[in-house]
Protein backbone atom coordinates (compact mmCIF):
# COMPACT_ATOMS: atom_id res chain seq x y z
CA UNK A 1 0.00 0.00 0.00
CA UNK A 2 1.07 3.45 -1.05
CA UNK A 3 2.37 6.42 1.56
CA UNK A 4 0.47 9.28 0.49
CA UNK A 5 3.03 11.71 -0.18
CA UNK A 6 1.01 15.15 0.46
CA UNK A 7 1.19 13.47 4.07
CA UNK A 8 4.75 13.01 4.01
CA UNK A 9 6.14 16.10 2.85
CA UNK A 10 3.36 17.94 5.02
CA UNK A 11 5.43 19.64 7.95
CA UNK A 12 4.35 20.11 11.21
CA UNK A 13 3.27 23.25 13.11
CA UNK A 14 6.14 22.52 15.39
CA UNK A 15 8.65 22.47 12.22
CA UNK A 16 6.93 26.04 11.27
CA UNK A 17 7.21 27.28 14.44
CA UNK A 18 11.47 26.79 14.47
CA UNK A 19 11.87 28.07 10.96
CA UNK A 20 13.35 31.15 11.21
CA UNK A 21 11.95 34.87 10.15
CA UNK A 22 13.16 36.49 7.22
CA UNK A 23 13.96 40.17 8.52
CA UNK A 24 12.63 43.11 6.68
CA UNK A 25 15.05 44.97 4.65
CA UNK A 26 16.63 48.11 6.70
CA UNK A 27 16.46 51.66 5.04
CA UNK A 28 19.53 52.65 3.26
CA UNK A 29 22.14 55.14 4.95
CA UNK A 30 22.28 57.78 2.93
CA UNK A 31 25.50 59.93 2.64
CA UNK A 32 26.24 63.07 4.75
CA UNK A 33 25.85 66.24 3.02
CA UNK A 34 29.83 67.30 4.30
CA UNK A 35 30.97 63.83 3.06
CA UNK A 36 29.34 64.18 0.07
CA UNK A 37 30.32 67.58 -1.03
CA UNK A 38 33.89 66.40 -0.24
CA UNK A 39 34.05 63.21 -2.07
CA UNK A 40 32.17 64.71 -5.41
CA UNK A 41 33.77 68.17 -5.46
CA UNK A 42 35.21 67.94 -8.65
CA UNK A 43 31.53 67.13 -9.95
CA UNK A 44 30.16 70.21 -8.78
CA UNK A 45 32.60 72.78 -9.62
CA UNK A 46 31.72 71.32 -13.12
CA UNK A 47 28.65 71.89 -12.83
CA UNK A 48 29.15 75.38 -11.26
CA UNK A 49 31.76 76.25 -14.18
CA UNK A 50 29.02 75.58 -17.19
CA UNK A 51 26.87 78.15 -15.34
CA UNK A 52 29.85 80.59 -14.90
CA UNK A 53 31.11 80.41 -18.50
CA UNK A 54 27.14 81.94 -19.18
CA UNK A 55 28.09 84.85 -17.02
CA UNK A 56 31.84 85.54 -18.91
CA UNK A 57 32.16 89.73 -19.42
CA UNK A 58 32.20 91.03 -23.18
CA UNK A 59 35.73 91.66 -24.06
CA UNK A 60 37.33 89.28 -21.09
CA UNK A 61 40.18 87.43 -21.87
CA UNK A 62 39.70 85.60 -18.56
CA UNK A 63 37.94 82.48 -17.91
CA UNK A 64 35.92 81.80 -14.97
CA UNK A 65 37.41 78.20 -15.08
CA UNK A 66 40.85 80.08 -14.16
CA UNK A 67 39.03 80.96 -10.87
CA UNK A 68 38.47 77.52 -9.92
CA UNK A 69 40.52 76.45 -7.12
CA UNK A 70 38.83 79.42 -5.35
CA UNK A 71 35.61 77.74 -5.43
CA UNK A 72 37.65 74.66 -4.25
CA UNK A 73 38.56 76.52 -1.39
CA UNK A 74 34.92 77.77 -0.47
CA UNK A 75 33.79 74.51 -0.85
CA UNK A 76 36.62 73.15 1.20
CA UNK A 77 35.06 76.20 4.10
CA UNK A 78 31.55 74.74 3.50
CA UNK A 79 32.34 70.99 4.72
CA UNK A 80 34.85 72.36 7.56
CA UNK A 81 31.89 74.93 8.77
CA UNK A 82 29.49 71.86 8.54
CA UNK A 83 31.77 69.45 10.27
CA UNK A 84 32.45 71.69 13.55
CA UNK A 85 29.78 71.89 16.69
CA UNK A 86 28.20 75.18 16.70
CA UNK A 87 25.96 76.99 19.67
CA UNK A 88 23.11 79.15 19.36
CA UNK A 89 24.99 82.00 19.74
CA UNK A 90 27.25 81.23 17.34
CA UNK A 91 24.21 80.43 14.80
CA UNK A 92 22.42 83.75 15.42
CA UNK A 93 25.78 85.42 14.79
CA UNK A 94 26.39 84.02 11.95
CA UNK A 95 22.49 84.34 10.73
CA UNK A 96 23.61 88.51 11.01
CA UNK A 97 26.76 88.11 8.98
CA UNK A 98 29.06 88.46 11.85
CA UNK A 99 31.09 85.15 11.65
CA UNK A 100 34.78 85.69 12.72
CA UNK A 101 36.86 84.76 9.86
CA UNK A 102 39.18 82.38 10.20
CA UNK A 103 42.09 84.33 7.62
CA UNK A 104 42.12 87.29 5.72
CA UNK A 105 41.51 87.32 3.15
CA UNK A 106 39.14 84.38 3.32
CA UNK A 107 38.17 82.60 -0.33
CA UNK A 108 35.31 84.45 -0.68
CA UNK A 109 37.15 87.57 -0.75
CA UNK A 110 39.37 87.09 -2.93
CA UNK A 111 36.88 85.30 -5.10
CA UNK A 112 35.19 88.24 -5.14
CA UNK A 113 38.10 90.76 -6.09
CA UNK A 114 39.20 88.53 -9.15
CA UNK A 115 35.48 88.87 -9.43
CA UNK A 116 35.86 92.04 -9.67
CA UNK A 117 39.12 92.81 -11.58
CA UNK A 118 37.58 90.42 -14.51
CA UNK A 119 34.59 92.60 -15.24
CA UNK A 120 32.05 90.74 -13.17
CA UNK A 121 29.39 92.67 -11.84
CA UNK A 122 27.68 92.23 -8.14
CA UNK A 123 24.24 90.67 -9.54
CA UNK A 124 26.93 88.39 -11.73
CA UNK A 125 29.06 86.84 -8.66
CA UNK A 126 25.53 86.37 -6.40
CA UNK A 127 24.45 84.51 -9.53
CA UNK A 128 27.23 82.18 -9.19
CA UNK A 129 26.47 81.53 -5.22
CA UNK A 130 23.00 80.87 -5.96
CA UNK A 131 24.21 78.24 -8.99
CA UNK A 132 26.75 76.70 -6.56
CA UNK A 133 23.97 76.18 -4.00
CA UNK A 134 21.60 74.52 -6.60
CA UNK A 135 24.05 72.23 -8.03
CA UNK A 136 25.40 70.98 -4.75
CA UNK A 137 21.52 70.33 -3.31
CA UNK A 138 20.48 68.78 -6.72
CA UNK A 139 23.48 66.74 -7.04
CA UNK A 140 23.41 65.50 -3.14
CA UNK A 141 19.22 64.49 -3.10
CA UNK A 142 20.21 62.74 -6.06
CA UNK A 143 22.24 60.46 -4.39
CA UNK A 144 20.39 61.01 -1.12
CA UNK A 145 16.90 60.22 -1.55
CA UNK A 146 15.96 59.04 1.74
CA UNK A 147 16.05 62.43 4.30
CA UNK A 148 16.77 62.07 7.99
CA UNK A 149 16.33 65.03 10.44
CA UNK A 150 20.14 64.66 10.34
CA UNK A 151 20.27 65.52 6.87
CA UNK A 152 17.65 68.59 7.37
CA UNK A 153 19.99 69.97 9.89
CA UNK A 154 23.05 69.61 7.84
CA UNK A 155 20.73 71.10 4.75
CA UNK A 156 20.41 73.95 7.21
CA UNK A 157 23.86 74.54 8.56
CA UNK A 158 24.90 74.12 4.66
CA UNK A 159 22.86 76.83 3.53
CA UNK A 160 24.46 79.45 6.65
CA UNK A 161 28.06 78.71 5.19
CA UNK A 162 27.22 79.37 2.20
CA UNK A 163 25.20 82.54 2.88
CA UNK A 164 28.23 83.29 5.29
CA UNK A 165 30.59 83.19 1.72
CA UNK A 166 28.08 85.36 0.08
CA UNK A 167 28.32 87.80 2.69
CA UNK A 168 31.62 88.31 2.55
CA UNK A 169 32.04 88.33 -0.76
CA UNK A 170 29.22 91.05 -1.47
CA UNK A 171 30.97 93.15 1.05
CA UNK A 172 34.59 93.12 -0.16
CA UNK A 173 33.51 93.35 -3.80
CA UNK A 174 31.57 96.94 -2.25
CA UNK A 175 34.49 97.97 -0.32
CA UNK A 176 36.70 97.34 -3.72
CA UNK A 177 34.38 99.34 -5.80
CA UNK A 178 33.83 102.28 -3.11
CA UNK A 179 37.91 101.92 -2.69
CA UNK A 180 38.40 102.55 -6.60
CA UNK A 181 35.97 105.29 -6.92
CA UNK A 182 37.56 107.44 -4.22
CA UNK A 183 41.07 106.57 -5.41
CA UNK A 184 39.40 107.85 -8.81
CA UNK A 185 38.51 110.33 -7.35
CA UNK A 186 41.48 111.45 -5.57
CA UNK A 187 43.73 111.43 -8.92
CA UNK A 188 41.17 113.14 -11.27
CA UNK A 189 40.83 115.84 -8.50
CA UNK A 190 44.74 116.28 -7.65
CA UNK A 191 45.37 116.42 -11.91
CA UNK A 192 42.70 119.30 -11.92
CA UNK A 193 44.08 121.48 -9.67
CA UNK A 194 47.37 122.25 -11.80
CA UNK A 195 45.67 123.32 -15.09
CA UNK A 196 42.78 125.54 -12.56
CA UNK A 197 45.67 127.29 -10.90
CA UNK A 198 46.93 128.16 -14.48
CA UNK A 199 43.34 129.58 -15.46
CA UNK A 200 42.99 131.17 -12.14
CA UNK A 201 46.16 132.80 -13.03
CA UNK A 202 45.85 133.62 -16.21
CA UNK A 203 41.84 135.25 -15.08
CA UNK A 204 43.91 137.53 -12.52
CA UNK A 205 46.73 138.89 -14.53
CA UNK A 206 43.93 139.51 -17.04
CA UNK A 207 42.77 141.59 -14.59
CA UNK A 208 45.56 143.43 -13.40
CA UNK A 209 46.82 144.29 -16.43
CA UNK A 210 47.41 148.24 -17.39
CA UNK A 211 48.14 149.92 -20.57
CA UNK A 212 51.57 152.35 -20.73
CA UNK A 213 48.54 155.48 -19.66
CA UNK A 214 47.56 153.35 -16.64
CA UNK A 215 44.32 152.91 -17.74
CA UNK A 216 42.70 149.37 -17.33
CA UNK A 217 43.56 147.06 -20.57
CA UNK A 218 40.14 145.49 -21.14
CA UNK A 219 37.32 147.05 -21.11
CA UNK A 220 34.44 147.04 -19.34
CA UNK A 221 32.65 143.78 -20.88
CA UNK A 222 35.99 142.07 -20.98
CA UNK A 223 36.16 142.83 -17.22
CA UNK A 224 33.42 141.37 -16.27
CA UNK A 225 34.14 137.92 -18.25
CA UNK A 226 37.43 137.89 -17.14
CA UNK A 227 36.05 138.65 -13.47
CA UNK A 228 33.55 135.26 -13.93
CA UNK A 229 36.49 133.12 -14.94
CA UNK A 230 38.34 134.18 -12.12
CA UNK A 231 35.74 133.68 -9.69
CA UNK A 232 33.93 130.01 -11.04
CA UNK A 233 37.23 128.89 -11.36
CA UNK A 234 38.11 129.66 -7.69
CA UNK A 235 35.20 128.05 -7.21
CA UNK A 236 35.94 125.43 -8.85
CA UNK A 237 38.98 125.22 -6.85
CA UNK A 238 37.31 124.95 -3.25
CA UNK A 239 35.70 122.19 -4.85
CA UNK A 240 38.66 119.65 -6.03
CA UNK A 241 39.82 120.79 -2.38
CA UNK A 242 37.40 119.29 -0.70
CA UNK A 243 37.07 116.41 -2.74
CA UNK A 244 40.94 116.16 -1.97
CA UNK A 245 40.34 116.24 1.70
CA UNK A 246 37.29 113.43 1.25
CA UNK A 247 39.42 111.30 -0.22
CA UNK A 248 42.02 111.36 2.70
CA UNK A 249 39.33 110.66 5.04
CA UNK A 250 38.03 108.07 3.16
CA UNK A 251 40.94 106.23 2.80
CA UNK A 252 41.30 105.86 6.71
CA UNK A 253 44.03 109.03 7.16
CA UNK A 254 43.33 111.76 9.05
CA UNK A 255 43.40 115.49 7.55
CA UNK A 256 47.09 116.96 7.67
CA UNK A 257 46.73 119.36 10.34
CA UNK A 258 49.91 121.72 10.57
CA UNK A 259 50.05 123.21 14.26
CA UNK A 260 51.20 126.72 15.01
CA UNK A 261 50.49 129.57 17.11
CA UNK A 262 47.37 131.15 16.18
CA UNK A 263 44.41 133.89 17.47
CA UNK A 264 41.07 131.80 16.71
CA UNK A 265 39.22 135.31 17.65
CA UNK A 266 41.56 137.15 14.62
CA UNK A 267 40.74 134.18 12.24
CA UNK A 268 37.17 134.76 12.89
CA UNK A 269 36.60 138.38 12.89
CA UNK A 270 38.54 137.66 9.19
CA UNK A 271 36.36 135.25 8.21
CA UNK A 272 33.60 136.94 8.97
CA UNK A 273 34.45 140.10 7.20
CA UNK A 274 34.96 137.84 4.25
CA UNK A 275 31.70 136.61 4.74
CA UNK A 276 29.50 139.92 4.51
CA UNK A 277 31.48 141.06 1.70
CA UNK A 278 30.46 138.15 -0.11
CA UNK A 279 26.95 138.60 1.36
CA UNK A 280 26.22 142.28 1.25
CA UNK A 281 22.32 141.70 1.99
CA UNK A 282 22.84 139.59 4.65
CA UNK A 283 23.82 140.17 8.73
CA UNK A 284 26.61 138.51 10.29
CA UNK A 285 27.11 138.98 14.03
CA UNK A 286 30.17 137.91 15.76
CA UNK A 287 30.91 138.07 19.61
CA UNK A 288 34.50 137.53 20.71
CA UNK A 289 35.48 136.41 24.40
CA UNK A 290 38.27 134.92 26.35
CA UNK A 291 41.27 133.08 25.77
CA UNK A 292 41.60 133.07 21.71
CA UNK A 293 45.44 132.21 21.12
CA UNK A 294 46.62 128.43 21.47
CA UNK A 295 48.31 126.00 18.87
CA UNK A 296 45.73 124.62 15.66
CA UNK A 297 46.32 125.10 12.03
CA UNK A 298 45.00 128.38 11.04
CA UNK A 299 43.98 127.47 7.44
CA UNK A 300 41.75 124.38 8.66
CA UNK A 301 40.21 126.43 11.27
CA UNK A 302 39.16 129.22 8.81
CA UNK A 303 37.89 126.36 6.70
CA UNK A 304 35.57 125.30 9.14
CA UNK A 305 34.13 128.80 9.84
CA UNK A 306 34.03 129.14 6.39
CA UNK A 307 31.68 126.12 6.05
CA UNK A 308 30.04 126.63 8.74
CA UNK A 309 29.01 130.08 8.31
CA UNK A 310 28.48 129.72 4.64
CA UNK A 311 25.82 126.84 5.56
CA UNK A 312 24.37 129.26 8.02
CA UNK A 313 23.92 131.53 5.34
CA UNK A 314 22.15 129.01 2.62
CA UNK A 315 19.57 127.49 5.14
CA UNK A 316 18.91 130.38 6.75
CA UNK A 317 15.88 133.25 5.87
CA UNK A 318 17.07 135.91 4.20
CA UNK A 319 15.85 138.87 6.57
CA UNK A 320 17.07 136.70 9.62
CA UNK A 321 20.78 137.40 11.27
CA UNK A 322 23.63 134.56 11.40
CA UNK A 323 25.05 134.95 14.67
CA UNK A 324 28.49 133.50 15.17
CA UNK A 325 30.46 133.25 18.57
CA UNK A 326 34.06 132.59 19.59
CA UNK A 327 34.38 132.03 23.48
CA UNK A 328 37.65 131.02 24.96
CA UNK A 329 38.14 129.42 28.58
CA UNK A 330 40.64 127.69 30.27
CA UNK A 331 40.57 124.08 28.49
CA UNK A 332 39.19 124.84 24.89
CA UNK A 333 37.69 126.99 21.99
CA UNK A 334 34.48 126.87 21.94
CA UNK A 335 33.08 128.14 18.11
CA UNK A 336 29.00 128.28 17.68
CA UNK A 337 27.64 129.47 14.34
CA UNK A 338 23.35 130.28 14.83
CA UNK A 339 20.94 130.90 12.39
CA UNK A 340 16.92 131.33 11.60
CA UNK A 341 15.33 129.21 9.24
CA UNK A 342 13.59 125.33 8.65
CA UNK A 343 14.68 123.12 11.54
CA UNK A 344 16.99 119.84 10.58
CA UNK A 345 14.42 117.06 9.70
CA UNK A 346 15.05 114.57 13.01
CA UNK A 347 15.53 111.74 10.42
CA UNK A 348 18.58 113.88 8.61
CA UNK A 349 20.10 114.29 12.25
CA UNK A 350 22.38 111.54 12.20
CA UNK A 351 23.52 111.78 8.95
CA UNK A 352 24.24 115.04 8.67
CA UNK A 353 28.25 115.09 9.14
CA UNK A 354 28.04 112.18 6.04
CA UNK A 355 29.09 112.95 2.52
CA UNK A 356 27.29 113.54 0.43
CA UNK A 357 24.03 114.80 2.17
CA UNK A 358 22.38 117.55 2.70
CA UNK A 359 21.18 119.15 6.02
CA UNK A 360 17.68 120.30 4.59
CA UNK A 361 16.23 120.33 1.58
CA UNK A 362 15.55 123.59 -0.43
CA UNK A 363 12.27 124.74 0.17
CA UNK A 364 10.87 127.92 0.24
CA UNK A 365 13.43 130.55 1.26
CA UNK A 366 16.33 128.29 0.90
CA UNK A 367 17.84 128.53 -3.10
CA UNK A 368 18.80 125.67 -4.91
CA UNK A 369 22.72 125.39 -4.94
CA UNK A 370 25.32 122.96 -6.74
CA UNK A 371 26.91 122.21 -3.27
CA UNK A 372 27.83 118.44 -3.01
CA UNK A 373 26.93 117.76 0.81
CA UNK A 374 30.80 117.95 1.12
CA UNK A 375 30.80 120.82 3.49
CA UNK A 376 30.36 119.05 6.63
CA UNK A 377 31.95 115.57 6.56
CA UNK A 378 35.15 118.15 5.78
CA UNK A 379 34.62 120.25 8.96
CA UNK A 380 33.75 117.05 11.21
CA UNK A 381 37.19 115.61 10.10
CA UNK A 382 39.19 118.75 10.75
CA UNK A 383 37.64 119.19 14.34
CA UNK A 384 38.35 115.36 14.85
CA UNK A 385 42.09 115.74 13.76
CA UNK A 386 42.24 118.52 16.29
CA UNK A 387 41.01 116.28 18.81
CA UNK A 388 37.80 118.31 19.25
CA UNK A 389 33.71 117.49 18.76
CA UNK A 390 31.08 119.05 16.89
CA UNK A 391 27.19 118.81 17.37
CA UNK A 392 24.46 120.43 16.93
CA UNK A 393 20.76 121.25 17.59
CA UNK A 394 18.22 122.04 15.65
CA UNK A 395 13.96 123.50 16.45
CA UNK A 396 12.02 125.77 15.25
CA UNK A 397 11.32 127.85 18.23
CA UNK A 398 15.54 128.08 19.27
CA UNK A 399 17.25 127.77 15.25
CA UNK A 400 19.68 125.65 14.46
CA UNK A 401 23.47 126.11 16.48
CA UNK A 402 26.44 124.35 15.31
CA UNK A 403 28.36 124.13 18.69
CA UNK A 404 32.20 122.90 17.76
CA UNK A 405 35.14 123.26 20.81
CA UNK A 406 38.74 123.02 20.03
CA UNK A 407 41.01 121.85 22.89
CA UNK A 408 44.16 123.77 24.18
CA UNK A 409 46.26 120.70 23.95
CA UNK A 410 44.94 117.05 22.63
Amino acid sequence: MKKNTKTQTAKSPQAKRAQPKQKASAPKQGIRLADFIHKNTKQIISEWATFALTLTPNNNDKTPLALRDHIDRILAFIVTDIRSAQTRSEQVKKSHGKKEKGSSPTAAEIHAALRLAGGFDIDQMVSEYRALRASVIKLWSKANTQMSSVDILDLIRFNESIDQELAESISHYTKKVSYSKDLFIGVLSHDLRSPLNVILMSAQLMLNMVLPNEQPALNERQTMLATQIFESTSRIIEIVNDLLDVTRARFGSDLPVVRAPMDIGFVSRQLVDEMRAAHPTRTILLTVSGNMKGQWDKARIGQVLSNLIGNAIQYSFKDSPVKVTAKGTAKEVVLSVHNYGLPIPPEKMKTIFDALTRAVTDEGDHPSSANLGLGLYIVKDIIASHGGTINVTSSEEDGTTFTTRFPRSV
